[in-house]
């Protein structure tokens, strides 16, 4: 929400990855949008794997960019481990379903 609401916090951070706040917001659409497609995935298990692997996608395009700025491991720490627990989750929902 904070991206989509474009706090300074996030707007500070668009700026630093080079993005625009419009674009952070997209983000955080996309991620709100994938926390919803898990959450509907406990009852329709291929929507939720398609939510995980999304957010697996968008977490570790997450970890490179943040590679690439040359932040602090501190930094993207929360991207990378939301996309491993996005990838667990994609797998245990796909052998589930």
């Amino acid at each position: 929400m904070a991206k989509i609401a474009a706090v300074p916090y996030m707007r500070q951070a668009a700026a630093h990855l080079d993005m625009s706040p419009d674009l952070y917001r997209v983000i955080g659409t996309l991620e709100i949008a994938g926390a919803a497609g898990l959450l509907l995935g406990l009852n329709q298990i291929p929507l939720g794997v398609a939510a995980a692997v999304g957010l697996t996608l968008l977490m570790a395009t997450a970890v490179v960019i943040h590679l690439r700025y040359g932040d602090p491991p501190a930094r993207m720490l929360p991207a990378a481990v939301l996309t491993l627990a996005a990838l667990a989750d994609a797998g245990a929902m796909a052998v589930a379903g």
